[in-house]
């Protein structure tokens, strides 16, 4: 990765409501961090992304649900996105009851509801019709 930001976070810049977190995250961190922000986004939904880049995360796997690479190379996936980039723009403690025993597998199983209805929700195609989309702007 050419980043050296804390987290990196892989968005899909096409879902208005992913957009509205993205900015927000944004905002803070530059506020928090206006020399360095801490944490670096990649849009997947974007042309230009490339899994080799980041550390092997499909377009698919990306856009079924929300995964970031932290500076050392670990892949977060899911509500632990979340807790890391809330803890990097000091609001961590939104989020710290997710790691707990009972509230951890709860607020799991509730964003895997809510990444599997995502697209529907807001409007856009499902999976499979995305990565058939991009598959064939690739061969075009």
């Amino acid at each position: 990765m050419a980043t050296t930001a804390s987290l990196t976070l892989l968005y899909d810049g096409g879902c208005p409501l992913c957009l509205r977190e993205v900015k927000f995250l944004r905002q803070r961190d530059q506020r928090l961090h206006p020399s360095s922000a801490l944490i670096a986004f990649v849009d997947i939904n974007d042309t230009s992304y490339r899994p080799e880049q980041h550390e092997g995360i499909s377009y698919r796997e990306a856009m079924g649900r929300i995964h970031a690479i932290q500076g050392d190379g670990t892949v977060l996936k899911d509500v632990a996105v979340f807790r890391e980039a809330y803890r990097l723009i000091g609001l961590g403690w939104l989020y710290a009851p997710t790691a707990w025993p009972v509230i951890g597998p709860l607020a799991d199983w509730a964003y895997g509801l809510w990444a599997q209805w995502r697209l529907a929700l807001t409007g856009r195609p499902d999976l499979d019709e995305l990565c058939s989309c991009r598959q064939a702007d690739k061969v075009n």
